[in-house]
């Protein structure tokens, strides 16, 4: 299944500039790998206080992917 969809739309409602939002997919041995690239001062709207935003949209993401048992790690990039 695609999750970039799901992370796109949580992370361009989180971001000042959305169209800087930059998704890419690296399937690795038997985990799938979500990078978000966001602009430079977007990166602390995304990963939050302490780490709780992102980890909540990985909790999220791995929820939606467990009832098809795949394991996804969503990584934040600045350009």
């Amino acid at each position: 299944m695609d999750y970039t969809p799901i992370v796109e739309y949580c992370v361009k409602k989180l971001v000042a500039e959305p169209d800087q939002v930059a998704i890419d997919v690296k399937q690795q041995r038997n985990m799938t790998q979500i990078e978000i690239e966001v602009a430079p001062n977007d990166v602390g709207k995304v990963i939050g206080r302490n780490g709780r935003v992102i980890n909540t949209l990985r909790h999220l993401i791995n929820m939606v992917a467990a009832k098809d048992h795949d394991k996804i790690f969503v990584k934040v990039i600045a350009r």
